[in-house]
């Protein structure tokens, strides 16, 4: 019998409600016998950093801010991105040790399962990079999708965000992960028509349990509720 991965589609929330969802479902790992989890949310906008930024300056932050997005430091991995409405969110927590893999090899079965979720779409040139900074997937020079994860005693947070129909003009202020003369991209405009983050995401599950050789089982409202109460 194949291991289960349960997800929970969350919709639109914010970042740090998403956040405390992670931490709770992570902490489950440490004190008892707990499912693999994959959230997969939508966020307002709102701009997050990684461990691997050196100290962001306020003013910049305050910049950021003024544009009407939120303002996030986070324990993963990478640089400064961006999240927004059509960006499909996924964040999986899982326990590596359970599942044999390493956190390098964690991160290329996530570009794996976003590769395949691509091609789904009939975007077929998707390619993953070989330079230590450019993790991610990628299409020609355009980034469509970043990946920052974060681990601790083998449990998984934080994940990847995969541009559906997002609004890329958020982008340009900033170097999305620092990297300085590359361009970012999205399904829909590789596309020519809408793709939206509904139609990715029951794809993008079935391309993680493929990855991982698990059958996909959503969470009951009942399950949500209890989550949600604990959180507040």
């Amino acid at each position: 019998m194949q291991p289960l991965l349960r997800y929970w589609a969350a919709g639109l929330i914010r970042y740090d409600k998403a956040y405390k969802i992670q931490k709770l479902l992570a902490s489950r790992h440490q004190t008892q016998k707990a499912q693999n989890v994959i959230l997969l949310v939508e966020h307002p906008p709102v701009y997050t950093i990684g461990i691997r930024t050196n100290p962001y300056p306020i003013d910049e932050e305050e910049r950021l801010r003024r544009l009407g997005a939120d303002f996030h430091r986070t324990n993963r991995g990478g640089l400064i991105t961006f999240h927004g409405p059509g960006q499909l969110v996924a964040y999986p927590i899982v326990n590596l040790k359970e599942l044999n893999l390493g956190v390098r090899s964690y991160v290329c079965l996530i570009e794996k399962a976003v590769m395949r979720t691509c091609r789904h779409f009939g975007v077929d040139s998707v390619r993953t990079s070989k330079e230590p900074n450019e993790t991610g997937v990628w299409v020609s020079n355009a980034k469509i999708c970043a990946i920052g994860v974060h681990a601790s005693r083998f449990i998984t947070s934080h994940g990847l965000a995969l541009n559906c129909n997002t609004e890329l003009s958020w982008y340009r202020h900033i170097v999305p992960c620092g990297l300085v003369g590359k361009e970012v991209t999205s399904l829909t405009k590789l596309l020519g028509q809408n793709v939206t983050v509904q139609q990715v995401a029951p794809v993008l599950v079935r391309a993680f349990c493929d990855e991982l050789n698990c059958t996909a089982s959503n969470f009951t409202h009942e399950e949500q509720q209890e989550i949600l109460k604990e959180i507040l």
